[in-house]
């Protein structure tokens, strides 16, 4: 019987981490969807032995602290999603959210190779510019408007070149805090809400993006990927579909534009930053369900206990 392959994990308390661990154990997170297999596989409780670490137990800025945690564990791969990702508070910080996202990411990059070991990293749509009018495709031209942005497009050029680095968007779990909680405790409360209607981009539940990782902890493919649920959407569209789940009217959510933000947001955010995903679809991988089915998982799961966490 082969050893189970050690998963070291970095961010495992943040929303995509625990469900990350619950699927990597073997365990349907909270909103998953157990019949997606993207590589035809289902997991078993003992193929994978996980590190989950949080930022309390590694502070990846220290370069000697994640070489030491590295070689002693000695992972076979490393998922690493710890991340500073307050966009609008790195426009004022932007030295902390460097150290964090370049540094940080460089120096497990660094790590794993010294030990053996694959590094999958978690990138961001907001290495774009917004400005292409279709869909970002990997080959893309990066451009990235604000702080947050080029700290993330900085950590995927310190990446070595056989690391897989996975950008993604607009992430949303059951277990963490994010707009879909926000707009489902006002729809709840009886308030109303008011959403922007000129920002375009792809939904990505937490829970099938652990499971795609999975897929990638198993092939290890390298290079970039776009992983997202299926669809283009606005945060209006987001709001008003929810609302709609939540038998709210079409009163509960108003259109409004970026410009029409009160307070206005320090970072500029792409207009259209949506991922294609036909580079996932052509390694013949399921494709992530549909964004709507997806939020509706998210809504079912929060209302049968889940929610955000503190």
């Amino acid at each position: 019987m082969s050893s189970p392959t050690r998963v070291l994990v970095t961010g495992a308390a943040g929303q995509v981490g625990v469900d990350l661990v619950d699927t990597l154990s073997g365990v349907t997170p909270l909103g998953g969807d157990p019949a997606f297999e993207p590589d035809g596989r289902s997991v078993d409780r003992d193929e994978f032995e996980v590190l989950a670490l949080s930022h309390h137990d590694l502070d990846i800025t220290d370069r000697d602290a994640v070489m030491k945690c590295v070689r002693g564990s000695r992972p076979d791969v490393i998922v690493h999603l710890a991340a500073y990702t307050a966009v609008d508070r790195a426009e004022v910080d932007a030295d902390a959210c460097y150290a964090v996202n370049a540094t940080g990411t460089e120096s497990l990059s660094l790590a794993a190779h010294d030990v053996g070991a694959h590094l999958i990293a978690i990138s961001t749509d907001y290495v774009f510019d917004g400005n292409k009018g279709s869909a970002y495709v990997e080959e893309d031209s990066a451009n990235p408007l604000n702080v947050y942005g080029a700290s993330k497009r900085a950590a995927e050029l310190l990446c070595a070149g056989d690391d897989t680095i996975v950008r993604t968007s607009w992430v949303m779990g059951v277990r963490g805090k994010n707009v879909l909680h926000v707009i489902a405790q006002r729809a709840l409360s009886g308030e109303t809400v008011r959403f922007v209607d000129d920002q375009t981009g792809t939904v990505t539940l937490a829970s099938d993006l652990a499971r795609a990782l999975v897929t990638m902890v198993r092939e290890r493919p390298g290079g970039l990927w776009h992983v997202a649920n299926a669809g283009t959407t606005t945060w209006f569209e987001v709001a008003q579909f929810a609302g709609s789940v939540l038998g709210r009217d079409e009163g509960f959510a108003t259109p409004i534009s970026t410009d029409d933000l009160d307070p206005a947001p320090l970072a500029r955010r792409p207009i259209r930053s949506d991922l294609s995903t036909k580079k996932w679809e052509s390694r013949r991988w399921t494709a992530m369900a549909p964004w709507r089915s997806g939020v509706i998982r998210l809504l079912e799961a929060r209302a049968l206990g889940g929610g955000p966490t503190s």
